[in-house]
Protein backbone atom coordinates (compact mmCIF):
# COMPACT_ATOMS: atom_id res chain seq x y z
CA UNK A 1 0.00 0.00 0.00
CA UNK A 2 1.52 3.44 -0.70
CA UNK A 3 1.88 6.28 1.31
CA UNK A 4 0.59 9.83 0.67
CA UNK A 5 1.09 13.27 2.71
CA UNK A 6 -1.50 14.77 4.28
CA UNK A 7 -2.26 17.78 2.78
CA UNK A 8 0.99 20.03 3.67
CA UNK A 9 2.15 18.39 6.63
CA UNK A 10 4.97 15.92 7.05
CA UNK A 11 2.41 13.09 8.15
CA UNK A 12 2.52 10.01 5.65
CA UNK A 13 -0.56 8.02 5.69
CA UNK A 14 -1.55 4.92 3.88
CA UNK A 15 -3.59 5.27 1.07
CA UNK A 16 -6.46 3.43 2.54
CA UNK A 17 -7.96 4.48 6.32
CA UNK A 18 -9.57 2.28 7.84
CA UNK A 19 -12.73 3.03 9.86
CA UNK A 20 -14.19 1.18 12.58
CA UNK A 21 -17.37 2.45 13.38
CA UNK A 22 -18.63 -0.98 13.24
CA UNK A 23 -16.61 -2.16 16.18
CA UNK A 24 -18.21 -2.87 19.50
CA UNK A 25 -21.44 -3.64 17.48
CA UNK A 26 -21.21 -5.68 14.29
CA UNK A 27 -17.87 -6.18 14.87
CA UNK A 28 -16.98 -7.80 17.53
CA UNK A 29 -13.40 -7.44 19.61
CA UNK A 30 -11.46 -10.69 18.22
CA UNK A 31 -12.85 -9.84 14.76
CA UNK A 32 -11.95 -6.46 15.02
CA UNK A 33 -8.06 -7.75 16.12
CA UNK A 34 -8.08 -9.38 12.74
CA UNK A 35 -9.35 -6.73 10.57
CA UNK A 36 -6.53 -4.44 11.95
CA UNK A 37 -4.25 -7.06 12.12
CA UNK A 38 -4.69 -7.72 8.35
CA UNK A 39 -4.93 -3.80 7.56
CA UNK A 40 -1.37 -3.32 9.00
CA UNK A 41 -0.07 -6.62 7.08
CA UNK A 42 -1.72 -5.12 4.18
CA UNK A 43 0.71 -2.04 4.30
CA UNK A 44 -2.36 0.08 6.00
CA UNK A 45 -1.28 2.53 8.80
CA UNK A 46 -4.02 4.89 9.52
CA UNK A 47 -6.70 4.45 11.65
CA UNK A 48 -9.94 6.13 11.85
CA UNK A 49 -12.64 5.92 14.54
CA UNK A 50 -14.62 8.13 17.06
CA UNK A 51 -15.72 8.50 20.67
CA UNK A 52 -19.49 8.30 19.43
CA UNK A 53 -19.32 4.45 17.59
CA UNK A 54 -20.92 1.90 20.14
CA UNK A 55 -20.64 4.23 22.62
CA UNK A 56 -16.62 4.29 23.07
CA UNK A 57 -16.34 0.39 22.52
CA UNK A 58 -14.62 1.35 19.30
CA UNK A 59 -11.76 3.24 20.55
CA UNK A 60 -11.28 0.40 23.60
CA UNK A 61 -11.05 -2.23 20.53
CA UNK A 62 -8.72 -0.25 18.95
CA UNK A 63 -6.78 0.67 22.12
CA UNK A 64 -6.93 -3.25 23.34
CA UNK A 65 -5.12 -3.70 20.10
CA UNK A 66 -2.80 -0.67 20.11
CA UNK A 67 -1.08 -1.54 23.04
CA UNK A 68 0.57 -4.55 21.48
CA UNK A 69 1.84 -2.76 18.96
CA UNK A 70 4.49 -0.15 18.18
CA UNK A 71 2.70 3.14 18.21
CA UNK A 72 4.98 5.08 16.07
CA UNK A 73 4.42 2.72 13.16
CA UNK A 74 0.61 4.12 13.35
CA UNK A 75 -1.41 6.80 12.18
CA UNK A 76 -4.20 6.83 14.76
CA UNK A 77 -7.31 9.47 14.53
CA UNK A 78 -10.66 9.79 16.60
CA UNK A 79 -13.12 12.52 16.71
CA UNK A 80 -15.17 14.73 19.69
CA UNK A 81 -18.50 15.97 20.05
CA UNK A 82 -20.17 13.01 21.05
CA UNK A 83 -23.06 12.92 23.67
CA UNK A 84 -22.89 12.55 27.18
CA UNK A 85 -25.03 9.36 26.78
CA UNK A 86 -28.06 7.27 25.17
CA UNK A 87 -31.11 10.38 24.69
CA UNK A 88 -29.27 13.32 26.36
CA UNK A 89 -28.19 16.41 24.88
CA UNK A 90 -24.58 16.22 22.52
CA UNK A 91 -21.73 17.45 24.45
CA UNK A 92 -20.95 19.48 21.35
CA UNK A 93 -16.94 21.16 20.86
CA UNK A 94 -16.70 23.64 23.38
CA UNK A 95 -13.65 23.61 25.45
CA UNK A 96 -15.26 21.57 28.65
CA UNK A 97 -16.06 18.64 26.27
CA UNK A 98 -12.69 18.84 24.26
CA UNK A 99 -10.87 18.94 27.63
CA UNK A 100 -12.91 16.08 29.24
CA UNK A 101 -13.39 14.35 25.54
CA UNK A 102 -9.95 13.97 24.58
CA UNK A 103 -8.97 12.44 27.63
CA UNK A 104 -11.70 9.72 27.27
CA UNK A 105 -10.20 8.88 24.45
CA UNK A 106 -6.94 8.81 25.41
CA UNK A 107 -8.14 6.28 28.10
CA UNK A 108 -9.88 4.26 25.97
CA UNK A 109 -7.09 4.04 23.23
CA UNK A 110 -4.57 3.42 25.52
CA UNK A 111 -2.16 5.74 23.90
CA UNK A 112 -0.11 8.90 24.84
CA UNK A 113 -1.04 11.25 22.28
CA UNK A 114 -3.69 11.19 18.98
CA UNK A 115 -2.29 11.69 15.78
CA UNK A 116 -5.68 13.36 14.02
CA UNK A 117 -8.12 14.93 16.73
CA UNK A 118 -10.94 15.72 14.58
CA UNK A 119 -14.30 17.91 15.69
CA UNK A 120 -16.83 15.56 14.30
CA UNK A 121 -19.63 18.11 13.72
CA UNK A 122 -19.74 21.67 13.26
CA UNK A 123 -21.06 22.91 16.85
CA UNK A 124 -23.66 26.31 16.43
CA UNK A 125 -23.66 27.07 20.34
CA UNK A 126 -19.67 27.29 20.53
CA UNK A 127 -17.97 30.23 19.37
CA UNK A 128 -15.31 28.92 16.54
CA UNK A 129 -12.73 30.78 18.91
CA UNK A 130 -13.32 28.38 21.83
CA UNK A 131 -12.83 25.34 19.71
CA UNK A 132 -9.52 26.72 18.15
CA UNK A 133 -8.24 27.91 20.83
CA UNK A 134 -8.34 24.94 22.70
CA UNK A 135 -7.60 22.27 20.20
CA UNK A 136 -4.74 24.52 20.21
CA UNK A 137 -3.72 23.88 23.52
CA UNK A 138 -3.85 19.91 22.88
CA UNK A 139 -1.01 20.55 20.23
CA UNK A 140 0.75 22.34 22.50
CA UNK A 141 0.87 20.14 25.16
CA UNK A 142 1.68 17.12 23.18
CA UNK A 143 -1.52 15.26 23.17
CA UNK A 144 -2.71 15.65 19.83
CA UNK A 145 -0.25 16.10 16.97
CA UNK A 146 -2.67 17.35 14.42
CA UNK A 147 -6.26 18.52 14.11
CA UNK A 148 -9.24 18.29 11.52
CA UNK A 149 -12.66 18.42 11.11
CA UNK A 150 -15.76 16.56 9.70
CA UNK A 151 -19.08 17.42 8.38
CA UNK A 152 -18.23 21.02 7.62
CA UNK A 153 -19.67 23.32 4.81
CA UNK A 154 -17.00 25.13 2.82
CA UNK A 155 -17.68 28.86 4.59
CA UNK A 156 -17.41 26.37 8.03
CA UNK A 157 -13.94 25.27 6.79
CA UNK A 158 -12.51 28.37 5.23
CA UNK A 159 -13.50 30.55 8.26
CA UNK A 160 -11.75 28.14 10.45
CA UNK A 161 -8.43 28.01 8.56
CA UNK A 162 -8.52 31.68 8.36
CA UNK A 163 -9.32 32.45 11.54
CA UNK A 164 -6.41 30.16 12.78
CA UNK A 165 -4.46 31.71 10.11
CA UNK A 166 -5.02 34.97 11.80
CA UNK A 167 -4.58 34.30 15.43
CA UNK A 168 -1.28 31.89 15.20
CA UNK A 169 -3.43 28.95 15.68
CA UNK A 170 -2.69 25.27 14.84
CA UNK A 171 -5.02 25.33 11.93
CA UNK A 172 -7.29 21.88 10.63
CA UNK A 173 -5.16 20.07 8.42
CA UNK A 174 -7.67 17.60 7.21
CA UNK A 175 -11.16 16.96 6.06
CA UNK A 176 -13.35 13.99 6.53
CA UNK A 177 -16.53 14.52 4.08
CA UNK A 178 -19.00 12.07 2.23
CA UNK A 179 -17.63 11.79 -1.04
CA UNK A 180 -18.06 8.76 -3.45
CA UNK A 181 -19.29 8.19 -7.23
CA UNK A 182 -22.79 9.00 -6.01
CA UNK A 183 -22.35 11.75 -3.43
CA UNK A 184 -20.29 14.43 -4.86
CA UNK A 185 -21.28 17.60 -3.38
CA UNK A 186 -17.98 17.78 -1.65
CA UNK A 187 -16.64 18.90 -5.23
CA UNK A 188 -18.07 21.71 -5.01
CA UNK A 189 -16.41 23.78 -2.57
CA UNK A 190 -14.87 21.59 0.42
CA UNK A 191 -12.45 20.15 -2.08
CA UNK A 192 -11.91 23.19 -3.80
CA UNK A 193 -10.59 24.85 -0.37
CA UNK A 194 -9.18 21.92 0.93
CA UNK A 195 -6.99 22.03 -2.26
CA UNK A 196 -6.21 25.70 -2.21
CA UNK A 197 -5.55 25.89 1.68
CA UNK A 198 -3.43 22.49 1.20
CA UNK A 199 -5.54 20.20 3.52
CA UNK A 200 -6.12 16.41 3.24
CA UNK A 201 -9.40 14.97 2.76
CA UNK A 202 -10.18 11.36 3.84
CA UNK A 203 -13.31 10.21 2.57
CA UNK A 204 -16.43 8.93 4.46
CA UNK A 205 -18.56 6.57 3.02
CA UNK A 206 -16.77 5.62 -0.25
CA UNK A 207 -18.99 2.86 -1.34
CA UNK A 208 -22.40 4.91 -0.09
CA UNK A 209 -23.46 2.07 2.14
CA UNK A 210 -22.80 -0.49 -0.22
CA UNK A 211 -24.99 1.25 -3.13
CA UNK A 212 -21.65 0.61 -4.92
CA UNK A 213 -20.57 -2.63 -4.04
CA UNK A 214 -22.19 -4.20 -7.03
CA UNK A 215 -24.96 -5.79 -5.00
CA UNK A 216 -28.14 -3.78 -5.73
CA UNK A 217 -29.84 -4.13 -9.64
CA UNK A 218 -32.82 -2.73 -10.72
CA UNK A 219 -34.74 -5.08 -11.12
CA UNK A 220 -34.76 -6.08 -7.36
CA UNK A 221 -37.43 -3.19 -7.10
CA UNK A 222 -36.30 -2.97 -2.94
CA UNK A 223 -33.56 -3.84 -0.63
CA UNK A 224 -32.18 -7.21 -0.37
CA UNK A 225 -32.61 -9.31 2.65
CA UNK A 226 -30.10 -8.71 5.13
CA UNK A 227 -28.90 -5.31 3.45
CA UNK A 228 -27.43 -2.49 4.80
CA UNK A 229 -30.07 -0.45 2.68
CA UNK A 230 -34.04 0.53 4.00
CA UNK A 231 -37.03 0.93 2.08
CA UNK A 232 -36.58 4.61 2.32
CA UNK A 233 -33.19 4.62 1.35
CA UNK A 234 -33.54 2.40 -1.87
CA UNK A 235 -36.40 4.75 -3.10
CA UNK A 236 -33.88 7.95 -2.23
CA UNK A 237 -31.36 6.01 -4.75
CA UNK A 238 -33.74 4.29 -7.02
CA UNK A 239 -33.13 6.90 -9.74
CA UNK A 240 -31.88 6.71 -13.35
CA UNK A 241 -28.68 8.46 -12.18
CA UNK A 242 -27.88 5.79 -9.65
CA UNK A 243 -28.32 2.75 -12.17
CA UNK A 244 -26.57 5.20 -14.66
CA UNK A 245 -23.58 5.47 -12.21
CA UNK A 246 -23.86 1.26 -11.05
CA UNK A 247 -23.64 0.55 -14.86
CA UNK A 248 -20.47 2.13 -15.35
CA UNK A 249 -19.39 0.88 -12.40
CA UNK A 250 -19.88 -2.69 -13.78
CA UNK A 251 -18.81 -2.00 -17.39
CA UNK A 252 -15.12 -0.83 -16.31
CA UNK A 253 -15.11 -3.55 -13.32
CA UNK A 254 -15.62 -5.87 -15.78
CA UNK A 255 -12.61 -4.26 -18.07
CA UNK A 256 -10.10 -3.85 -15.32
CA UNK A 257 -10.96 -7.48 -13.53
CA UNK A 258 -11.78 -6.29 -10.37
CA UNK A 259 -15.06 -5.47 -8.38
CA UNK A 260 -17.07 -2.90 -8.14
CA UNK A 261 -16.08 -1.93 -4.88
CA UNK A 262 -12.87 -1.95 -5.52
CA UNK A 263 -13.32 -0.13 -8.71
CA UNK A 264 -15.38 2.57 -6.69
CA UNK A 265 -12.70 3.30 -4.17
CA UNK A 266 -10.04 3.31 -7.13
CA UNK A 267 -11.81 6.28 -8.31
CA UNK A 268 -12.13 7.88 -4.99
CA UNK A 269 -8.72 7.73 -4.84
CA UNK A 270 -7.22 8.95 -7.82
CA UNK A 271 -9.75 11.83 -7.59
CA UNK A 272 -7.88 15.67 -7.40
CA UNK A 273 -7.63 16.39 -3.19
CA UNK A 274 -8.26 13.46 -2.15
CA UNK A 275 -5.70 12.01 0.35
CA UNK A 276 -7.74 8.64 1.03
CA UNK A 277 -11.02 7.04 1.03
CA UNK A 278 -12.36 5.24 4.52
CA UNK A 279 -12.93 1.57 3.95
CA UNK A 280 -15.63 0.45 6.79
CA UNK A 281 -14.78 -3.53 6.36
CA UNK A 282 -16.83 -5.27 8.95
CA UNK A 283 -15.21 -8.50 8.46
CA UNK A 284 -11.90 -9.89 7.31
CA UNK A 285 -13.16 -11.38 4.03
CA UNK A 286 -14.88 -7.69 3.39
CA UNK A 287 -11.72 -5.96 4.27
CA UNK A 288 -9.75 -8.03 1.87
CA UNK A 289 -12.04 -7.34 -0.98
CA UNK A 290 -11.37 -3.35 -0.04
CA UNK A 291 -7.46 -3.69 0.16
CA UNK A 292 -7.95 -5.09 -3.47
CA UNK A 293 -8.38 -1.56 -4.74
CA UNK A 294 -4.22 -0.77 -4.23
CA UNK A 295 -1.52 -1.85 -6.91
CA UNK A 296 -3.41 -0.64 -9.89
CA UNK A 297 -4.54 2.21 -11.52
CA UNK A 298 -7.67 3.43 -13.68
CA UNK A 299 -6.79 4.98 -16.83
CA UNK A 300 -8.16 8.38 -17.98
CA UNK A 301 -10.57 6.99 -20.27
CA UNK A 302 -12.14 4.96 -17.34
CA UNK A 303 -11.51 7.56 -14.92
CA UNK A 304 -13.69 9.65 -17.80
CA UNK A 305 -16.63 7.36 -18.22
CA UNK A 306 -17.37 6.85 -13.93
CA UNK A 307 -17.54 10.63 -13.42
CA UNK A 308 -19.56 11.64 -16.25
CA UNK A 309 -21.83 8.70 -15.49
CA UNK A 310 -22.74 10.52 -12.08
CA UNK A 311 -22.39 13.98 -13.62
CA UNK A 312 -25.21 16.19 -12.83
CA UNK A 313 -26.76 20.11 -13.47
CA UNK A 314 -25.03 22.18 -11.27
CA UNK A 315 -26.48 24.42 -8.46
CA UNK A 316 -26.42 28.11 -8.47
CA UNK A 317 -24.06 30.03 -8.78
CA UNK A 318 -21.43 27.00 -9.71
CA UNK A 319 -23.45 26.35 -12.86
CA UNK A 320 -22.58 30.06 -14.27
CA UNK A 321 -19.12 30.10 -12.91
CA UNK A 322 -18.12 27.01 -15.09
CA UNK A 323 -20.13 28.66 -18.62
CA UNK A 324 -17.12 28.73 -21.24
CA UNK A 325 -16.99 32.22 -21.54
CA UNK A 326 -16.20 33.21 -17.90
CA UNK A 327 -13.81 30.07 -17.52
CA UNK A 328 -10.49 31.72 -17.76
CA UNK A 329 -8.14 29.43 -16.86
CA UNK A 330 -9.65 25.89 -17.60
CA UNK A 331 -6.74 23.65 -16.20
CA UNK A 332 -8.16 25.55 -12.53
CA UNK A 333 -11.00 23.65 -12.61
Amino acid sequence: MDKRFLGRTGLEVSELCLGTMTFGGATDESTGHRILDDFVAAGGTMIDTADTYSGGVSEEIVGSWLKTKNRDDLVIATKVYGEAGPGLPVRGAGRKHIMAGVEDSLRRLQTDFIDLYQIHVWDDATPLEETLTTLDTLVTSGKVRFIGASNLTGWQLQKAIDLSNHRGLEPYVCLQPLYNLLDRDAELDLIPVSQNEGVGVIAWSPLAGGWLSGKYSKDQGGPPAGSRSNQADWDAHDNDRTWRVLNALRWVADEVGKTPAQVALRWVMQRPGLTAPIIGARTPEQLADNVGAVGWSLDDDQMRRLTEAGDGPLPYPHNILRLPQFVRRPDAR
